[in-house]
């Protein structure tokens, strides 16, 4: 483990962050790095996420998600106290690791010239990190086993369910030993596969971001029975699944495409990269040799796109521009970036923050800006949760925010009011924490506008509340009374990307 390694170093006397891509990956990295050093989680080893942490004042590694490390930098540009930053996982290109990698580089630039960066992947792409960052490319073999992979193809007019549950079904007869990992585009392919693999001789589990924590940890927990985990791409990488040797992989991912006509996100179904697929291979033979079941013909291979496309090319930019006018920067191009933001895109951004009063004419935050960029959410959901509780009714509006940034919560109900009763009678770990962030967030409001909470929440305010958050609210928002409308698509109004 590189980040247990460096602790020894001599000039490392502060804190190492890796940074995760996802929860599951940050939870479950730190329990196997304190694990391998002999101690408990939340002690020399923690992590933080968006609604679960263990750390303390001995925490010296710190695993946190990408969305948390951006909150962390703007809040202290300086890092204080931290002596290294790992990017784990980069060749993902999320938003959040491009923009937390071009901020650490500019705080090392000009704050922290000790401070120590470090770019981590086993696909990376490793000329253009080196060049960005001016450092070398260290290679690390490690220990490898025999990986098989198999080319078994699909019918084209075959449903992906079908084909998937018949190559599980074709793995366990043919391996006889270790568990399936098997990779869907997303949770409705998995509950359809789930449903067409009843009564195989082996556990079946599910395993994406929507689950309660409870069961993600029963999906990557060992157990003394053959399991079946039907997973999206949350299993491709920073975990390592005790006992898996197979993987079937669909060949399939699913991502969000920004349009920016209609001013929302929608979900893709496309192939998945060389890199993706790569990496999802290699999670059969993480403990011992291992066989992949692969949904296409080896020569398709060659067809996938290299690496998986940098979200900083196709997603709302609106967050990174607001973040880079608190950090001082009106031009995001003139940070250091892989790819630098198109500026159709910033242009957009600009005017959707303009349009929020987030920003003024010469792109500088506003007092409103200050007190959406407080809030660890997308601008438009900031607004509203602001603008809502100037209004009288925050805490509905905070809950409003909780369930279209977090997929599945109450149910996948586009009748919001209904997710919420269904949620407000949950007691799952996850709807817990989720009543947890909505008080935070309403804790980092302004003093002025918490009064004004204390008021009981009515069903009417719903009506009032969703609209601010809907990209068709358009200009003015904070002046005139909206149209009014009792359902809407998570995807509508933010895309399913990483939070924190």
């Amino acid at each position: 483990m590189v980040a247990s390694a460096l602790l020894g170093e001599p000039w490392c006397s502060g804190q190492i962050l890796l940074l995760s891509p996802r929860r599951l990956a940050a939870r479950a990295a730190a329990e196997r790095i304190a694990e391998l050093m002999g101690e408990p989680v939340g002690g020399v080893v923690g992590y933080a996420t968006r609604m679960d942490s263990k750390l303390s004042t001995k925490t010296r590694i710190l695993v946190l998600t990408e969305g948390i490390f951006r909150n962390r930098i703007q809040d202290d540009p300086e890092l204080a106290g931290v002596s290294a930053v790992l990017f784990d996982e980069v060749h993902e290109r999320s938003l959040d690791s491009d923009f937390g990698l071009a901020l650490a580089l500019d705080a090392q630039g000009g704050l922290r010239p000790d401070l120590r960066l470090m770019a981590m992947s086993a696909t990376l792409d490793g000329g253009r990190f080196a060049r960005l960052m001016q450092a070398p490319v260290i290679e690390s073999e490690g220990m490898s086993w025999p990986l098989e992979l198999r080319h078994i193809g699909r019918k084209a007019e075959a449903r992906i369910e079908d084909e998937m549950a018949a190559a599980i079904r074709r793995a366990l007869a043919e391996e006889i030993e270790g568990d399936v990992l098997a990779f869907l585009p997303g949770v409705a392919e998995i509950e359809r596969t789930a449903e067409r693999i009843e009564g195989v001789a082996a556990e079946i589990h599910r395993l994406h971001g929507s689950l309660d924590p409870a069961k993600q940890r029963a999906a990557i927990r060992k157990s003394t029975h053959r399991k079946v985990i039907l997973a999206t791409s949350i299993a491709e990488t920073s975990l390592t699944i005790d006992g898996v040797r197979i993987v079937v992989d669909s060949g399939l991912a699913r991502r969000a495409r920004y349009d920016r006509a209609a001013g929302s996100t929608r979900l893709v179904t496309e192939r998945a990269s060389q890199a993706a697929v790569t990496q999802r291979a290699g999670r059969a033979a993480r403990q011992g040799a291992g066989v992949a079941y692969r949904l296409w013909e080896e020569a398709a291979t060659a067809g996938m796109p290299p690496f998986d496309p940098p979200e900083i090319l196709e997603a709302d930019l609106s967050p990174l521009l607001l973040d880079c006018a608190l950090w001082g920067v009106s031009d995001p191009a003139t940070l250091q970036w892989l790819d630098p933001p198109p500026k159709a895109a910033i242009d957009e951004a600009r005017v959707r923050l303009a349009e929020l009063e987030a920003i003024d004419a010469d792109g500088r935050p506003t007092e409103h800006g200050h007190a959406i960029a407080r809030l660890p959410l997308p601008p438009r959901l900031a607004h509203m949760l602001v603008t809502a509780s100037e209004l009288g009714f925050g805490k509905l509006a905070a809950e409003v925010a909780v369930l279209l940034s977090e997929r599945g919560l109450g149910g996948n109900d586009t009748d919001l009011e209904r997710r919420l009763a269904r949620w407000r009678s949950e007691r799952g770990q996850r709807a817990e924490a989720a009543r947890g962030l909505a008080r935070r967030w309403l804790d980092l409001l302004p003093s002025r506008m918490r009064e004004g909470l204390r008021r009981a929440s009515r069903s009417s305010d719903m009506f009032q509340a969703l609209p601010l958050a809907l990209p068709q609210a358009g200009g003015g928002l904070r002046q005139r009374s909206p149209s009014l409308s009792r359902t809407a698509s998570p995807s509508a109004v933010t895309p399913p990307a990483k939070i924190g």
